[in-house]
């Protein structure tokens, strides 16, 4: 079997179940490649993005917060949706100001990615900060964030002993450390 054999999904129908300030449900009714009908329910949700940012110190700046769906605080990158007039980097940088109080002097783009394709429409970028600058913009209202620092040393430590267990978190920080060290073992 070829990437040709795969066929897409056929919409029949679409239904919104929800529409709330964050997520959208819908159901839809599909045809499958071989005629069949199926059921498909879809999150729709922006894209967004995830950031690593590294201070001079080569500390890795994370964000601790309650997370309700999971029942617990997640040590995580500081992340969030783009509004609708914002590039991603320029996400990447209010997020960073709102959630960490700095700003990237250097904002590299590492890898975008679908955040859960079998059932969420989000799509993500993902960046590495460097050559931060203070810059704090005020968080929003709903967000109570504690802001922590690990060397750059301890993140595979950190994620083997599920200090870090939010998925965007791992993944980010596992490109970033291999494009940071890529770039740190080039000659001047």
């Amino acid at each position: 079997m070829s990437i040709e054999d795969v066929k897409p999904e056929k919409t029949l129908s679409t239904e919104t179940i929800y529409k709330g300030t964050v997520i959208t449900l819908r159901v839809d009714r599909v045809m499958l490649p071989d005629g069949r009908e199926a059921v498909r329910e879809v999150v729709e949700y922006p894209k967004s993005v995830v950031v690593v940012p590294i201070d001079a110190d080569e500390n890795v700046i994370f964000v601790r917060q309650y997370r309700y769906a999971a029942g617990q605080p997640l040590l995580e990158l500081p992340a969030g949706k783009c509004e609708e007039e914002e590039s991603p980097a320029e996400t990447a940088q209010r997020e960073l100001q709102e959630e960490i109080g700095y700003k990237a002097g250097r904002l590299q783009p590492l890898v975008s990615y679908w955040t859960g394709p079998g059932f969420v429409t989000e799509y993500m970028y993902a960046f590495l900060a460097k050559d931060l600058i203070e810059s704090a913009m005020a968080s929003d209202p709903d967000e109570h964030i504690v802001v922590e620092r690990f060397p750059l040393d301890r993140i595979h430590d950190l994620i083997r002993n599920r200090t870090i267990q939010d998925g965007k978190t791992i993944a980010t920080l596992l490109m970033a450390m291999h494009v940071h060290d890529q770039n740190s073992n080039r000659s001047p």
